[in-house]
This record gives structure tokens, C-alpha cells and sequence, in this order.
């Protein structure tokens, strides 16, 4: 990772904008092409700097849910468990925890409908139960990392 990467990086956490055009936009702000920005931000991406590029949404208030979950999978089964998981597409990320919960992720679906289809789904490939943890209310944290 070079500077203007880390410049991109920086400039991109404060949003993106909506525009017909904002690849270009935010190209144009360090005078490189919109197809060399395009590029910077695959390779970051495919390089595991970046685990992720793309919008955040509030699925509740499109008529989604979406909640964290936990599950307490015992050591030798991880691998397992996590395949299975990991392979949903309702499932945004996974990430294991030193705790008796020892696997946690984001569930997001289109509708609660959905999203308690999927938790089911979960228990019944996986074998182990789901503990599923809605959000009660919403704050916010302003934070930025400096690349």
C-alpha cells in the first residue's frame, strides 16, 4: 500500500458520493483516472487491505432485519460450522471469539420473514442452536482509522 492508497482510504471512510458519476468524482480529488481508482480499490481488496467496498444500509428500515448471532461451537467442529455459515448469503461476516460463544456474525435479511427462515436453516445444517441478538436501539460512533 502506497500513500495515495492510503489517501484513498482515508478520503473514502467519510462516504462516497452519489452521482452519475462517482468513481470519477472521487478520482478527479487526487488527479488520477476514474479506472485507476477503480483498480487501487480492487487491488486493495483482493489484497486483504480492505475486506470490504460497498454501502452500509439500514435493512429495518427497508423492511429487512438483521441482527447479531452467536453460536458456541466447540473447537473441533469450527471449521465445519463455519463452511456452512459462511457459504449464506444473508450472512455479512463471521469472526471466531475466545468466549463460550465462540462464533459470531451479522444476519441480514429482506425481511423477518427471511430472517427467521435463515436462523433455522443455521440450526438445522449446523446441529448447534443459534442465539440471535437484535438490535433494541441504534447509536452511532463517529469513527475513522487512518491508513
Amino acid at each position: 500500500m502506497d500513500e495515495l492508497d492510503r489517501a484513498i482510504i482515508n478520503e473514502l471512510q467519510g462516504g462516497f458520493p452519489i452521482s452519475d458519476q462517482p468513481f470519477a468524482e472521487v478520482a478527479a480529488r487526487f488527479n488520477i483516472t476514474e479506472q485507476e481508482l477503480i483498480a487501487r480499490i480492487d487491488s486493495l481488496l483482493e489484497n486483504k487491505v480492505l475486506s470490504r467496498f460497498g454501502p452500509m444500509y439500514h435493512a429495518e428500515r427497508m423492511g429487512g432485519s438483521l441482527s447479531l448471532a452467536a453460536m458456541k461451537i466447540p473447537v473441533e467442529d469450527f471449521e465445519r460450522v463455519a463452511e456452512i455459515v459462511n457459504a449464506m448469503p444473508e450472512v455479512a461476516h463471521n469472526y471466531a471469539r475466545d468466549h463460550i460463544l465462540s462464533m459470531w456474525f451479522v444476519l441480514a435479511t429482506e425481511t423477518p420473514q427471511a430472517h427467521a427462515r435463515a436462523l433455522k436453516k443455521i440450526e438445522r445444517e449446523t446441529g448447534y442452536p443459534v442465539y440471535d441478538m437484535p438490535k433494541i436501539k441504534e447509536y452511532f460512533v463517529g469513527l475513522k482509522l487512518t491508513a
